[in-house]
């Protein structure tokens, strides 16, 4: 669905500088994957977006979406995909139900198709109640839903989402996805995120793009990224000095066929804290808890702490996912749900 290759963007900063928002971006995305796009605020992830949906001319590189050219066939492009910004799509001062017929007429469906693709959209995101109000009276959560009803009304091969979660409380972020997750199996969409909530790609992502200033820095499933690149962490208190006890965890992680693992011992005023990091903490820590039992070790406490993709990125680039370091330097876009023709 999307097969990109040295795609790169750059824009004319403040004093004619060079800033550049995506470097060298290479990626092939199966049909019916559910894609997350993980970095910080400034990575490139939302011109990255603007760039496989049209809305944005490359500075170098190529990109075939849906089959077809970014820059060569813009048009066959749109007409496959759908498209929901950061920001809310739908006219503050329109009905729902207007926005989104509009939405059809723009992409040509003709008016008993359009009608068709409303009433079925409104059925599938749960907007019945809703769809004659103004958008200006609705909830967060309900906008949110318009807004991916607007990018799903030309029944798109490939849905990007540009963080459709952002800014909702705990209870509309999960019935949002409930309905993202229903629409990708009633439609066998393949969908493409950016996200800043690392619990939503852990989940729900079968793949995990990891990128930093503009060029993808890991990709994997997350259970791989985790395993492969941070590691599962066990903290023990224990009484007394820890001298010469780097070699009980050693045999525990050997025992169990365990990698080697990395060991930081510090003194307390109990006896010492020590950070065990390795693979397979839960397999692990019974027989490091034994083995010190038998060589006489008292431990006071012991806490096993599984990786999280922060710190899969922590460990790529020595900052964590979540930092609000720099922001994109890129002009304002417009944000429209659903790319019209």
């Amino acid at each position: 669905m999307i097969s990109a290759r040295q795609l790169s963007k750059h824009f004319r900063g403040p004093g004619g500088k060079d800033v550049v928002a995506v470097s060298d971006l290479t990626m092939d995305v199966e049909e019916g994957s559910l894609t997350a796009f993980l970095g910080p605020n400034g990575a490139g992830k939302s011109t990255s977006l603007r760039l496989l949906t049209t809305l944005l001319e490359p500075t170098g590189g190529s990109a075939r979406v849906c089959g077809f050219d970014i820059v060569g066939e813009p048009a066959e492009v749109r007409a496959r995909l759908g498209y929901v910004g950061q920001k809310n799509g739908a006219g503050m001062y329109q009905r729902v139900r207007d926005e989104l017929t509009s939405q059809g007429m723009l992409y040509g469906l003709g008016r008993a198709e359009t009608r068709r693709r409303v009433e079925e959209v409104v059925e599938a995101l749960d907007l019945g109640e809703v769809v004659d109000r103004k958008t200006m009276q609705l909830s967060g959560g309900q906008k949110r839903r318009v807004d991916i009803a607007l990018g799903l009304i030309p029944a798109p091969r490939l849905l990007f989402l540009d963080e459709p979660s952002t800014g909702l409380d705990p209870q509309s972020r999960a019935h949002l996805w409930e309905h993202i997750l229903e629409l990708r199996h009633r439609y066998g969409m393949t969908l493409f995120l950016t996200t800043h909530y690392l619990d939503e790609a852990d989940q729900f992502a079968e793949r995990v793009m990891v990128v930093d200033q503009g060029r993808i820095i890991a990709d994997d499933t997350a259970p791989s990224l985790k395993a492969n690149l941070a590691g599962d962490r066990i903290t023990l208190s224990v009484a007394g000095p820890w001298d010469g006890a780097d070699a009980i965890v050693r045999r525990a992680a050997a025992v169990t066929g365990v990698s080697e693992p990395t060991i930081q011992a510090t003194t307390t005023a109990d006896g010492a804290r020590v950070v065990v990091h390795l693979d397979s903490g839960d397999r692990v820590l019974p027989h490091l808890i034994r083995g010190l039992h038998e060589a006489g070790r008292l431990v006071l406490t012991a806490d096993l702490a599984r990786p999280t993709l922060d710190d899969v990125f922590l460990n790529l680039t020595g900052r964590s996912l979540r930092e609000e370091g720099r922001h994109e330097s890129v002009p304002e876009q417009p944000q429209t749900a659903g790319v019209p023709r």
